[in-house]
């Protein structure tokens, strides 16, 4: 044993607010712990410190029902007795946006410092595999260190640690890079975050407990100072601990054993790290494993709350953050506390056992009011945005054009120029009730023909859908209610680079105006625009032909079906069963929209799935049989299954969009949707956080799972130097490329289970997610390395909602059309503009997505500005530089840059 041994033992619990209980069941036990911590600080001046698991919701919470402690809980943290942060919340880092995870760092080390403490600590302790980019972002955060209990060791279920040769770093310790280059100190949970838990007291059982714990604390360490976490999941305290590390103490004289922080631990074990410690790179996700303790198929389990999730992250940072900053750069106040609070409610949704969809049925419902509460606070705050933007655009231009011309914006607060089909809906004529409501005049009020000009006279073709009348209301701020009744048309056509980060304003005039139509179908199993032809074959697939490139891609939208014996976290298909798809089906087809505009048509399959795993699943589920030890198989009996897919093709955009429909009566199966695209690369890309991650197609040789599935943010994409593809989604988060001859590519669409799994008899009947389902997602083919970069940055515009408001016929400050930020970049992905609450300044943000160097620059076309160089926190780092800037943006850089209004 080495005379200069110190083991640091550092208290903690790992709370997860939800999970095998529901929210307020795990909260009154939070309570109960939490007293007792604050008793044992106050009264055993030797129980020296607690760190709060990294997350400074768990005050919140605390507050909740104990408001009376918040000054004794400040004391105990500033005094250093609690350490809490630096994350508001403990997330999964794949399954939330990029932006996502910098809200919950920034919302964070805010709460942290106002209680008047922070842990610098990079803390991942049960994170379901770590981002590549976390170094990045814990260095521009100025935290030098990070620990995490998975990605690199082989660890799975319930704590279970596997003692395996087989991993990336032989040591507890290591350096972790990012693809930029940046790196922090990697800190591996090897014995997992529980392994000095409940410290005996008595001798002779210390003595046994010691002798194989120092014995395996040093065959992982690097250094003479080795960590054990006294806690552990929902632990409570060890009320006795002082009295356990005296006993240590005095049974091994030649080893310091103190009560420590990782304060002090890191600041020891700095001072001791070898100079050849291994490095680590970019994900951590259990690659050097045999795949079946990943938890990766979570990122399927209850595919609806990634898709409620999706909708409100991209609504949040992508629609109301920069909506909110034009208002402000027009003059508005920033509704800080309001996007604090929509943040916060929806970062609620974001811990592993919440967002990954792989708690028990209450905690999930609970999550869809969650999502629903922050979406409408969203909506809120664009509404009133949308007003305050809309109020100053200067429209008297189409005073000219006609009296009554119906003006409106269309918003484009995506980083990117935009084109496309856009659909609006505008009062043609209302009547308030405060002067009288004539609805047979509504009803009878002459539409004409009429047509869209734009502010510079420009005509544009259009279809005119009528709504009749409909009821509406406004809340003016100075008085009561003002409803209405409202003659309503539906608008359909194709605005034209609208400008990136801005907006362009047109008018519905009355105009006789002959529109030929166009139809983009060839006959109703055949749809071609300027960029590609589909065929539609008899089984229901689409046979693709891109005229760029000349090359025709077969069988697209086959679906997949198999059985799933498994759980929320992993998926398991029954031994010895085939898997089927629809490629022997026979499908019907059905036109449901043809303008010059538009073509869209309606496939069906009518499917027959069996009905569920045999009886023999409960019993095995019971009597807690392992996942891949399970007999069960799918029965006989079989049910209707119905998928609608709802091809979307308009006339000048290069990607077909695509929606899947189906009531979902099977159970205890997984729904995939194959693209096999033929292209010859031995890896793909994905997007992860702050990366397109390039991942290899055929997992490492000690992967024994027969399923290679892997997360993934917003598109996977398969190319070489000629040719590619791009599968992009609305919060499908898994996917596979299949080992087969074809280089396929697999989302999944629906996944049902009947458990939780893990380490307990947890039913979950509501996970099997039965009745209406839907998932919409993109193909985008491309011209390879040539253009991969704009078909990335295309998946990202996909998110994003085209945003239109009705105005009046005024004049106004700003121009009807208006870019509040200009930028280029070739190689960047633009990700976040918000306004920052301390200096008020505008924050733009980018990332490098290639390995090579670009460049960014920036100006403000029309507001003057002085710029500097930022970081993630948003803080001042680079002098600041006046009218447009130009900087390098280095391979896989994360740039953030401020803007000071003059």
């Amino acid at each position: 044993m080495n005379n200069n041994q110190t083991i640091h033992i550092i208290s903690h619990t790992h709370w997860d607010r939800e999970w095998y209980l529901p929210y307020e069941k795990h909260h009154m036990l939070l309570i109960k712990l939490m007293d007792q911590l604050i008793e044992t600080l106050e009264n055993d001046p030797n129980y020296k410190s607690f760190h709060l698991d990294g997350q400074t919701i768990i005050l919140d919470d605390y507050l909740e029902v104990r408001p009376h402690m918040k000054d004794k809980l400040k004391q105990l943290i500033e005094n250093g007795r609690i350490y809490i942060g630096p994350w508001y919340i403990l997330q999964d880092e794949f399954l939330t946006s990029s932006e996502a995870n910098i809200r919950n760092l920034q919302y964070g080390m805010k709460d942290a410092r106002n209680w008047g403490g922070l842990s610098k600590l990079g803390y991942f302790p049960d994170s379901f595999g770590n981002m590549g980019q976390a170094p990045q972002i814990l260095k521009q955060a100025g935290i030098q260190y990070a620990v995490f209990g998975r990605g690199v060791k082989p660890t799975g279920f319930n704590n279970m640690v596997i003692d395996s040769e087989n991993f990336e770093s032989p040591y507890s310790e290591m350096v972790w890079r990012s693809p930029d280059g940046s790196s922090v100190k990697g800190i591996l949970f090897a014995n997992w975050y529980c392994n000095g838990n409940e410290i005996p007291v008595n001798n002779d059982e210390a003595r046994n407990y010691w002798e194989q714990n120092i014995e395996n604390l040093s065959k992982y360490a690097s250094s003479p100072h080795m960590l054990m976490m006294n806690g552990c999941d929902h632990q409570p305290i060890q009320t006795d601990l002082s009295k356990a590390i005296e006993t240590a103490n005095s049974l091994y004289p030649d080893v310091t054993f103190k009560h420590s922080n990782f304060n002090d631990y890191i600041e020891e074990l700095t001072k001791t790290l070898p100079e050849n410690v291994k490095e680590i790179k970019g994900e951590l996700r259990s690659q050097q494993t045999d795949g079946w303790g990943t938890l990766v198929n979570t990122a399927s389990s209850r595919m609806y709350l990634k898709q409620m999730n999706r909708e409100c992250e991209t609504l949040l940072e992508n629609v109301a953050e920069p909506l909110a900053t034009f208002a402000h750069i027009l003059g508005a106040d920033y509704q800080h506390d309001h996007f604090a609070y929509a943040w916060k409610i929806l970062m609620q949704n974001h811990p592993h056992d919440s967002i990954c969809g792989c708690s028990v049925d209450e905690v999930h419902r609970g999550m869809v009011t969650r999502f629903e509460n922050a979406k409408h606070v969203t909506e809120t705050i664009i509404d009133e945005n949308l007003e305050v933007i809309t109020s100053q655009i200067d429209t008297a231009c189409f005073k000219d054009s006609q009296a009554d011309a119906l003006a409106f914006t269309i918003f484009n607060t995506s980083g990117y120029k935009r084109s496309g089909v856009v659909s609006v809906e505008l009062d043609v004529k209302r009547e308030y009730f405060s002067k009288g409501v004539n609805k047979k005049q509504l009803k009878e009020f002459p539409l004409g023909n009429r047509v869209i000009i734009d502010d510079k006279g420009n005509e544009y073709g259009c279809q005119i859908e009528d709504l009749g009348i409909s009821f509406g209301y406004d809340l003016p701020d100075d008085k009561f209610r003002q409803p209405y009744m409202a003659r309503r048309v539906r608008i359909e056509f194709e605005a034209l680079e609208v400008p990136m980060l801005g907006y362009k304003t047109y008018a519905l005039i009355k105009k006789n105006v002959k529109q030929d139509h166009v139809s983009l179908f060839k006959n109703k199993n055949e749809i071609e625009n300027n960029y590609f032809n589909i065929v539609i074959e008899s089984n229901g697939s689409l046979t693709i032909t891109d005229k760029q490139t000349k090359r025709q891609y077969k069988d697209f939208c086959l679906y997949e079906n198999s059985g799933d014996i498994g759980s929320e976290y992993m998926y398991k298909q029954p031994n010895g069963e085939k898997t089927i798809t629809t490629k022997d089906l026979t499908a019907t087809t059905r036109i449901i929209e043809d303008t010059s505009l538009k073509a869209v048509v309606e496939i069906t399959h009518e499917w027959e799935l069996p009905k569920s795993a045999t009886d023999l699943l409960d019993q095995e589920q019971q009597e807690l049989v392992w996942f891949t030890k399970r007999k069960a198989t799918r029965t006989k009996e079989t049910v209707p299954f119905i998928i609608k897919t709802f091809v979307t093709v308009t006339k000048d955009d290069q990607g077909i969009n695509v929606e899947s429909t189906f009531n979902n009566q099977a159970k205890d199966h997984r729904l995939r949707v194959l693209f096999p695209t033929d292209i010859k690369t031995d890896s793909h890309n994905v997007d992860a956080i702050f990366e397109v991650a390039n991942r290899d197609n055929v997992p490492s040789k000690e992967w024994t799972n027969p399923d290679y599935s892997q997360h993934q943010q917003k598109f996977v994409a398969l190319s070489n130097k000629t040719e590619g593809i791009a599968i992009s989604n609305k919060g499908l988060n898994e996917y596979e490329v299949l080992r087969d001859s074809r280089q396929t590519i697999a989302v999944t669409l629906v996944r049902s289970v009947r458990e939780m799994g893990d380490w307990g008899y947890f039913p979950t009947p509501e996970a099997q997610c039965q009745g209406e389902q839907k998932a919409a997602f993109r193909i985008y083919p491309f011209q390879g390395d040539m253009n991969k970069y704009e078909a990335y940055q295309d998946a990202y515009q996909y998110q994003i909602p085209w945003i239109a408001k009705q105005t009046g016929i005024q004049k106004g400050k700003v121009a009807s059309t208006h870019s509040f930020l200009d930028w280029g970049g070739p190689k960047l992905a633009f990700t976040s503009l918000k306004v920052n609450e301390d200096t008020q300044d505008i924050m733009a943000r980018w990332y490098n997505m290639s390995d090579v160097d670009d460049y960014l620059k920036v100006s403000m076309p029309k507001e003057k500005a002085n710029a500097y160089k930022s970081n993630i926190l948003e803080e001042q780092k680079g002098s600041l530089e006046q009218g447009d800037i130009e900087i390098n943006a280095k391979q896989h850089e994360i740039i953030t840059l401020g803007l000071r209004l003059k």
